[in-house]
């Protein structure tokens, strides 16, 4: 016969092992729950990024995009005279600051992976930061105006350095 003790001490026994095997599980859930969601979370950013990467090849962003980089202008006076004069070009120009703008909002938020920006847009948007810079520092200026187009600026100064690191022959 077994004794009252023996009894006992399987019960205990069986009881740790069984809370040892729940942990465990409980553990193992949370760690594949916790990968899901990571991957959740990328494909809800790469299926965002593709709709705003859509917009910016329609043929009407390319077209704005293109009239700011290739307009010449020596300063913000010149800027406003030659690029700023009718409610088109205000309006093309304002349609791809807003864009790049509302992308650099998102990677700051974190609703986007910068890595998305720099795989499919960096040389478009190091090259149009760059093109507008030194005309929007004189914009802040003039008008009081620091933060405009300042996700603009922050989105340029978080995919350069990833460019720069891939390439380090485009260091300038």
């Amino acid at each position: 016969m077994v004794d009252q003790l023996t009894l006992q001490t399987i019960g205990i026994l069986l009881t740790g092992f069984t809370v040892s095997i729940a942990a465990i599980y409980y553990t193992l859930t949370l760690r594949y729950t916790r990968r899901n969601q990571d991957l959740q979370l990328k494909t809800r950013q790469a299926q965002l990024f593709m709709q705003i990467y859509s917009q910016w090849n329609s043929m009407e962003m390319g077209r704005e995009y293109q009239r700011v980089i290739d307009s010449e202008w020596t300063d913000i006076d010149d800027f406003l005279e030659k690029d700023y004069t009718d409610i088109e070009s205000k309006t093309g120009f304002r349609t791809v600051a807003r864009f790049f703008e509302g992308i650099g909002v998102l990677v700051h938020r974190g609703l986007i992976d910068v890595t998305f920006v720099d795989d499919l847009m960096s040389g478009a948007t190091i090259r149009y930061w760059e093109k507008i810079a030194p005309m929007i520092k004189e914009w802040r200026i003039r008008y009081n105006w620091p933060q405009a187009v300042e996700w603009v600026e922050y989105l340029y100064n978080q995919v350069k350095p990833i460019v720069e690191e891939q390439h380090p022959e485009l260091k300038t």
